[in-house]
């Protein structure tokens, strides 16, 4: 659970993200998203689809952050009550609202974060003219979710027994460029696989299995699944997209 690549999520407990667990590890997914985009102490972050806000008080931890933690499938009060029992009550919000639905003023935001949970409603053309109307002028938007290596048009014959149709809007890195471009919205400055990513996603299903993670079962994560997927796949399909874009500065 301790990774060079993760130096800040090596100092948080593993039952941490463990107990609180959607998917993937997401402190990794945080701080591989840090890792390229431009966040300083006070800025206004919008996290959204944050789960259990486990993402949300990282960053506010790690980076002097005020963020809005925004989530259709975990209520505000649950989130509040993670918020208090960690003491960033005065620094993460919690707002229960869907992602076509955001309660914010327009140009709110310095900037906007997703961890895998954009492909579940980003991938809509329309959708990221929408989401950018709550940044303001010159912020960034950057997401980590699953991906491809390169596109496809039929699905690998050594992952056909682990695919499920979902799984069509993993998309990859140069198709999230291509996609976010022509929208016009933003100005697309990194686009890439997260290095190494299939491996931390291997790691922490095995790990997850192992330990009988998630013990909640409305979560629909089986990561005894997933982790064989992942050995089967062998970083030969399956990663994680990182894309950051920033609205233009007059927009």
């Amino acid at each position: 659970m301790t990774f060079p690549d993760f130096p800040r999520s090596a100092r948080y407990p593993p039952e941490w993200a463990l107990d609180h667990l959607m998917g993937p590890n997401v402190l990794w997914l945080a701080e591989s998203l840090s890792q390229v985009m431009d966040l300083r102490p006070g800025m206004r972050v919008l996290d959204l689809g944050c789960g259990k806000a486990v993402s949300s008080i990282f960053l506010a931890r790690e980076f002097g952050l005020q963020v809005w933690a925004t989530d259709l499938w975990i209520g505000a009060t649950d989130n509040l009550a993670r918020n208090r029992e960690t003491g960033f009550e005065d620094r993460v919000f919690p707002i229960h609202a869907e992602a076509h639905a955001l309660p914010f003023a327009e140009g709110f935001f310095d900037a906007v974060v997703s961890l895998d949970a954009y492909q579940y409603f980003g991938t809509d053309d329309l959708y990221l003219a929408y989401l950018v109307r709550f940044l303001r002028p010159g912020g960034q938007i950057g997401i980590v979710c699953p991906g491809l290596v390169a596109e496809l048009d039929a699905v690998p014959e050594h992952l056909e027994p682990w695919w499920e149709p979902e799984f069509w809007c993993f998309h990859s890195p140069d198709w999230w460029r291509r996609h976010w471009e022509r929208s016009g919205a933003v100005t697309v400055e990194h686009a890439d696989l997260v290095p190494n990513g299939w491996e931390h996603w291997l790691r922490f299903s095995e790990v997850c299995a192992e330990f009988g993670y998630p013990k909640d079962s409305a979560v629909p994560v089986d990561s005894a699944r997933d982790a064989e997927m992942l050995r089967a796949d062998a970083g030969r399909t399956i990663g994680f997209s990182r894309v950051v874009g920033r609205r233009a500065s007059g927009g």
